[in-house]
């Protein structure tokens, strides 16, 4: 599987499908205009009740009318208004039928259930789709590190790394190209380490993860395949 920037592969490989998604499900079709009342009146119907359109707006970079358009989307597929991780893995597993997305899937759960709960509101798929979509460069940069830092605790590890990339892998299956050889991962990690570790303490900060990004031609490319796709 040889790719260029496959430190950012997974982050490509999210925005992608996110945007299949909500073309698939009809989320992001403008609304009508017998569609444009406020989705606040239709609140009472779901378990969980977003914040106020106005807040969201504020806190993203969506309009309200394709904020409104979001909720819609989002409350036919989640009508309680709550994804649990199960759920989020069915849905995520459909786009990968050669492969087990399970793992990798249980990542980006956690990279989008932002007060770690166990379960996505909108407001974690709003903002987090926001920044996948619309965010800068280091916006985009700082969600990639939080889905790498499994455990949280502001630095990505040999372990970490290798356990995202496995996923990757086994996420793919028989797509990849040529076969993965056994050590194919770990050499993964030792590259990216080499690149970002840059005071050699086995430990990548998010400084230094967003400096080394930033100055990688390959990276960079990698992250505005996406800019403006909608």
């Amino acid at each position: 599987m040889a790719i260029q920037g496959m430190e950012l592969f997974a982050v490509a490989v999210v925005m992608l499908l996110f945007f299949i998604m909500l073309k698939q499900f009809g989320i992001w079709e403008p609304l009508g205009l017998d569609e444009s009342f406020d989705c606040d009146l239709e609140l009472s119907m779901v378990r969980h009740q977003p914040e106020g359109l106005d807040q969201l707006q504020a806190q993203t970079k969506f309009t309200r009318k394709e904020l409104q358009s979001l909720y819609r989307g989002f409350k036919n597929e989640c009508p309680s208004g709550l994804v649990d991780e199960e759920t989020f893995k069915s849905i995520y597993s459909q786009f990968f039928p050669q492969g087990d997305a399970t793992t990798y899937a249980h990542f980006l759960f956690n990279a989008f259930d932002m007060d770690r709960n166990g379960s996505i509101n909108f407001e974690d798929f709003v903002i987090g789709l926001s920044v996948l979509l619309r965010g800068s460069v280091t916006e985009k940069l700082r969600w990639a590190f939080n889905l790498y830092d499994i455990n949280k605790d502001g630095y990505i590890t040999r372990e970490e790394m290798l356990a995202i990339i496995k996923s990757i892998y086994d996420m793919m299956g028989s797509y990849t190209y040529p076969s993965v050889r056994e050590y194919a991962a770990f050499e993964h990690v030792e590259i990216f380490f080499q690149k970002m570790d840059r005071n050699r303490d086995g430990l990548v900060t998010i400084d230094e993860f967003i400096e080394t990004c930033q100055r990688d031609e390959n990276i960079m490319s990698s992250m505005q395949l996406f800019e403006n796709v909608i």
